[in-house]
């Protein structure tokens, strides 16, 4: 996977230099006269993301000038490994750990490819040397993470279903020597999850409960929960196309807590981990849940259906009654959850709802720390009211068109006890654009935000 960062180069390796514009001007005064007259010939200023390539006396590439903001930015060096000439490359002495580890990562990241369908391979990546201060254990776990966080959202749903959902965590545990369990079809019923039968019993691929555990039972209990709906289609509130076309990534909760579990096992982090992944296709047919329906959930709140299309709350609601009844110390659940989330922070922030003050700062903190951005959304009590139901415990949608992401939110809310260390993600998952690193496609977010506090708060 990380092919494109090598321990040793076959020939002598360019060196990368980073400058911001204050430093540029000591590196041309150190250099010789003839490359820096090439230097300014090309323009090249050290903005942000730009590169510059020096040749050396014999006309090959001697150095790379990388442009750069001071402070951590693990995407400075994600446009190298495609926008460089193939070859190798190291980074220029002197980087301390923190830089190390953001450039090696960067790079891993920048060498990203999704080609599982194309026949005529893209070109290879430059290499790195992989540098000496940096973390490469921790590099390989977090790349692996958000490696398959791309792949699985990135898969169409014809082969990415419930089935190759649960066969995807089943390959996973196998890989780490951890268990996994999945619970199918009418089973669902026997063991009490009727909200994940209800939403995906109208699907040709039968709905799913996938759950994985890893680690010493006698470790600090951590629980990360996904909505795994492999392919929304709205049900009976039919989504329009315009709607439906990204509707492939609606597991990208699933797979971002699935690729978090690859890297803290990877990392080997002291945790007794457990993910749970309900796996569903929301699907048209003559047995859908209806709007207006009744079901009744795990925890025994029943539930009036206002909206077909509000299903990943349903099927969350089983998990995290399941998850927050082993009391863990963190439970973490993520999910394409609402447009009203979008709509307030844009496509790139995902918002977090928790009630805990402290993990919130923790959270905010580590964010900042991996330049990993996201953004606090009150759990705003008031609104509850708004999800009341005359004929039920509560509404799964709310009786107005206004702060959607907190009255799911606040849904989610009911089936977690007060005492749990909880946390909620409302996330796109998706890059529209492209840019260096983020490839247009989908996208792991907050994967290394959690992956920081997990490390930070139970150690390794």
């Amino acid at each position: 996977m990380l092919n494109h960062l090598i321990t040793a180069a076959e020939t002598a390796p360019a060196e990368i230099v980073a400058l911001d514009a204050d430093s540029l001007g000591g590196w041309l005064e150190g250099a010789t006269s003839e490359a820096a007259q090439w230097v300014k010939a090309n323009g090249f200023d050290a903005k942000p993301g730009s590169h510059c390539l020096v040749p050396g006396p014999d006309g090959a590439i001697a150095t790379v000038l990388l442009g750069i903001e001071w402070g951590r930015d693990p995407w400075a060096y994600g446009g190298l490994p495609m926008g460089l000439p193939e070859g190798d490359y190291r980074l220029a002495d002197g980087l301390d750990e923190m830089a190390a580890y953001d450039a090696a990562l960067g790079w891993a990241l920048g060498g990203y490819r999704f080609g599982r369908y194309q026949r005529k391979p893209g070109r290879p990546p430059a290499r790195l040397v992989w540098p000496k201060s940096c973390d490469r254990d921790r590099v390989e776990a977090v790349a692996a993470g958000i490696y398959l966080t791309r792949d699985l959202i990135n898969t169409p749903a014809e082969d990415m279903g419930p089935d190759d959902l649960a066969a995807a965590a089943e390959s996973l545990a196998g890989d780490h020597g951890a268990a996994c369990s999945v619970i199918v079809g009418d089973d669902l019923l026997t063991n009490n999850y009727p909200m994940i039968h209800a939403v995906g019993r109208a699907a040709a691929r039968a709905p799913r409960l996938i759950d994985l555990t890893w680690g010493d039972a006698d470790a600090p209990k951590v629980t990360l929960v996904g909505k795994g709906v492999c392919f929304d289609s709205g049900g009976l509130d039919l989504k329009p196309s315009s709607g439906m076309k990204l509707m492939k990534k609606d597991m990208g909760g699933g797979a971002h807590v699935l690729g978090l579990a690859r890297a803290i096992m990877g990392a080997g982090l002291a945790v007794r981990l457990r993910v749970l992944v309900p796996a569903v296709e929301n699907s048209v047919s003559s047995n859908a849940i209806r709007p207006l329906d009744v079901i009744n959930t795990r925890r025994g709140i029943s539930v009036e259906i206002g909206n077909t299309d509000a299903e990943g709350r349903l099927v969350l609601a089983d998990a995290l009654t399941e998850a927050d009844g082993e009391a863990p110390e963190l439970l973490i659940d993520c999910a394409t959850l609402t447009g009203a989330a979008r709509v307030a922070l844009g496509t790139d922030l995902p918002a977090m709802f928790t009630p805990d003050d402290a993990l919130a700062a923790d959270l905010l903190r580590n964010s900042a720390v991996e330049c990993d951005p996201l953004w606090r959304l009150p759990l705003w009590g008031p609104y509850r009211e708004s999800l009341d139901s005359k004929v039920a415990d509560i509404n799964n949608i709310s009786d107005g068109s206004f702060g959607g992401a907190i009255t799911a939110a606040l849904f989610l809310q009911e089936f977690v006890t007060e005492t749990t260390a909880w946390a909620h993600f409302d996330m796109m998952a998706w890059n529209l654009k492209p840019r260096p690193g983020r490839p247009v496609g989908g996208e792991a977010v907050v994967l290394r935000t959690l992956f920081a506090l997990i490390e930070e708060r139970f150690g390794s």
